[in-house]
């Protein structure tokens, strides 16, 4: 919808709210503090339409931070981001107050930010546990069919 990234971000308040009290006060600070913490106060105006993969990918994590929800499912967020962006948007999420459940291919940045991992290969569990766990080189070589290294720095 051809709505501005504010506009996009307050439809989290949707839930809290009547339809006679939605966008109040409260609504409008919650609503700033997420455009801020997401980095896209400078976008707020704009419409949602005529921004990159990369800031609509923030502008529905600033939407989250704004529904105050206690459980997030993101899938792929980092998608469009360059590495920088990548590891900012991650750590925010690691900010936010809630049970997040995030869908990576990238294993270096699941390594990077999640406490517990589960790994799929064909639609089946094939591990679960702290990166440590899970990340190992010989199941991941069996899981990718690839030889895997893993380094620790």
């Amino acid at each position: 919808l051809p709505l501005t990234v504010r506009d996009t971000v307050a439809l989290g308040r949707l839930p809290h709210r009547s339809l006679m009290g939605y966008g109040d006060a409260a609504d409008r600070n919650i609503v700033e503090e997420a455009l801020t913490r997401t980095d896209l106060t400078d976008l707020a105006d704009r419409l949602v339409t005529q921004l990159s993969g990369g800031e609509r990918q923030r502008v529905l994590v600033a939407r989250a931070i704004a529904q105050q929800a206690g459980h997030l499912l993101l899938d792929e967020p980092t998608n469009h981001l360059d590495i920088g962006h990548q590891f900012a948007l991650l750590d925010l999420v690691r900010t936010i107050k809630a049970t997040t459940v995030i869908v990576l291919h990238d294993l270096n940045l699941a390594a990077r930010v999640c406490d517990q991992l589960v790994l799929l290969a064909e639609k089946h569990l094939v591990a679960t546990g702290s990166c440590k766990d899970v990340l190992q080189p010989d199941l991941l070589s069996k899981v990718y069919e690839v030889n895997v290294e893993r380094i620790t720095h």
